[in-house]
Order: structure tokens, then C-alpha cells, then sequence
């Protein structure tokens, strides 16, 4: 129990008579500094000492990039939830159930459409909260329904992954997902429609590896975590020192893998003005 939680809120509760909720105060994971969460969800999950870019829920994304915060879901089939019955610790059949119902979706991966600054997009979100956003059929099966949607309407499509790439669980079955969603993006490609990638804090994995580097703009937010394998692993493995800022998107930029990075408060207003470049409106 921090001192927050024992000698601050007890007196604020006695001062003003009434339940003080639990989180009234966030703190950011870079520095530490403690932000009232009404504050933070008005600067959309950005911290306003340091400029860390925290997670922010799909949600509110959502809200934030679609004029009025109008989103129309679109619905894609079905798959065998489980094909390899598979069990490590937990069998994955009770990891599908519980990520369900905390988050109320049915995999890791929202899509939609709506308007950017009034042109009509379709967008793929991936929700970090459902298994880290990992790809698995359900997902492959949602990003080629939503590319389908955009080439039949002729819509602009947007994809912001954040994930931690291929769900284990699913095996083969999942790393195929990669193929068939590059086929996807060829296909966007091939009709001549905008193909917008909006990188986020995580892209990593078999999704960093296949559709979210293919993108006609690449967008990264602040200080995002951009890779295929993770730092850790990489100084485990070649036995060295990685450089300051290895695979964040600001190194990134530097290197020339992506086009820009954009602070969250100015990323619709720079998704509206390209998307009004490329679709020559």
C-alpha cells in the first residue's frame, strides 16, 4: 500500500465527505511522477512532465482520430478458437474465455470505418488487453475482412498495431496470419488506395514483420517500441550493449525505417492532411 492509498486519500475523503475512487492518481512509468488521472485522460494518456507516451485505451483512440468519434464497426467471421488444443500453464481455451470477458471483445482486433477530417477510411485497431494484441486466425480473418470492406467501398485504410506479434498458442496456424495479411496489403496496394500505418507502443513480432512495415506513411508515436525481437533478448544473445534508444521510434526515424514521429494530440490532424495528399481531395 503506497502513501497515496493510506495517509492521502483517507484525508481527502474526511475533507470533502465523500468516496474518492481508487484511481484518482496515476503514475508515469518513465518519471514517476504522480498526474491526476482526470488530467491524463484530457491529455490522452500523455504524461505532461515528461511527454511518455503511456498506453491509451482503444477506445479513446478511436474517439481521438474519427470525426465526432463515429465508428461502425464491421463484423468477420468466425474461427476455430482452439485448433491445436493447446496447454502450458493454462490451457488457451480459459485464456480466449477470460480475455473475452474482461475486455468484451471477441480477439485482438477491432475494425471499423468513420471519417478523418471527412474522408471515409476504414480502420484496424489492436487491443494490447486481449492476450498483448497477439495474431492469431481471428485476427488474420479481421484484417482481411476489413481490407475487403475498404477495396469494395473504396475506402482509405488505416492499421494501428499494438501488439506483441504472433499468438503462440495457434502455432503454424498463426504464423500464417503474416502471408495472408501482406497478401491483404497487396491488394490495397494494387487498387490504388491509401495504405496508413499508425505505430504504437508495442509493434513487435510477427506484426512488426509483416503488414505494419509495409505502409505508404509510416507513423510512430513518441518513444514507441518498434521491432521484431525485443532488446533484452538481442543483448542476451549477441553478448553486448544495444545503443541508447535501439528500436524506439525515434531511432527508427533516424535510421530511415519510418516516414515520421507524431505526438498524439497532432496525429489526426496529420492522418486528415495526408490522407487529403493522397486521395487528391
Amino acid at each position: 500500500m503506497n502513501w497515496l492509498t493510506k495517509f492521502v486519500r483517507p484525508k481527502i475523503r474526511a475533507l470533502v465527505g465523500a468516496d474518492v475512487p481508487d484511481n484518482l492518481w496515476h503514475k508515469c512509468s518513465k518519471c514517476e511522477q504522480m498526474i491526476f488521472h482526470q488530467e491524463l485522460v484530457s491529455l490522452q494518456q500523455v504524461c505532461p512532465h515528461c511527454g511518455n507516451h503511456m498506453k491509451l485505451p482503444v477506445t479513446e483512440r478511436i474517439k481521438s482520430l474519427f470525426d465526432d468519434g463515429e465508428f461502425t464497426k464491421i463484423r468477420y467471421g468466425s474461427v476455430n478458437a482452439d485448433p491445436l488444443k493447446f496447454k502450458d500453464n493454462k490451457r488457451y481455451a480459459d485464456r480466449l474465455k477470460l480475455s473475452r470477458e474482461t475486455t468484451g471483445e471477441n480477439d485482438a482486433i477491432i475494425i471499423g470505418h468513420g471519417c478523418i477530417g471527412g474522408h471515409k477510411t476504414v480502420a484496424v485497431f489492436f487491443l494490447f488487453d486481449f492476450m498483448g494484441g497477439s495474431m492469431g486466425m481471428a485476427v488474420g480473418n479481421g484484417f482481411i475482412a476489413a481490407a475487403e470492406f475498404a477495396i469494395e467501398k473504396r475506402y482509405s485504410f488505416l492499421v494501428v498495431p499494438c501488439s506483441g506479434g504472433a499468438r503462440m498458442q495457434e502455432g503454424i496456424f498463426s504464423l500464417m496470419q503474416m502471408p495472408r495479411t501482406v497478401v491483404a496489403v497487396n491488394r490495397i496496394k494494387e487498387a490504388e488506395l491509401p495504405y496508413l500505418v499508425l505505430l504504437t507502443n508495442p509493434t513487435t513480432g510477427g506484426v512488426s514483420a509483416s503488414f505494419a512495415m509495409l505502409g505508404d506513411i509510416l507513423i510512430a508515436e513518441p518513444g514507441a517500441l518498434i521491432a521484431f525481437t525485443g532488446p533484452r533478448v538481442i543483448e542476451d544473445t549477441i553478448h553486448q550493449k544495444l545503443p541508447d534508444g535501439f528500436q524506439q521510434s525515434e531511432y527508427l526515424l533516424k535510421h530511415g525505417a519510418i516516414d515520421m514521429v507524431v505526438h498524439r494530440r497532432d496525429i489526426k490532424g496529420v492522418l486528415e492532411k495526408i490522407l487529403g495528399i493522397l486521395t487528391r481531395e
